[in-house]
């Protein structure tokens, strides 16, 4: 199954702002969004951090969240910028 991966405004805003490489860290994990779904063991410090939502780190100072409601194929990346910004 594919997932259907969205990116908030807000975030993508930041996202501008991130050196190159981890906007290409991003993208790989989105990727990865659309084809495992939420659950992204393989990433580094990855977690739930509630019953809808997750994050890993993309590097040592940058972050990515990201929810899924319950019965959808919809995933949300609400964040992404850095660790020091993250909303958890």
């Amino acid at each position: 199954m594919r997932y259907l991966v969205t990116i908030k405004k807000k975030a993508l805003k930041s996202v501008v702002k991130m050196p190159v490489a981890i906007q290409v860290k991003l993208k790989v994990l989105i990727q990865a969004l659309e084809l495992g779904g939420p659950i992204q063991a393989h990433w580094p410090n990855f977690s739930k951090l509630s019953v809808t939502e997750y994050h890993c780190h993309l590097a040592r100072k940058w972050v990515a969240c990201w929810r899924m409601e319950e019965g959808t194929i919809e995933i949300e990346v609400y964040y992404a910028g850095s660790r020091e910004n993250a909303p958890y």
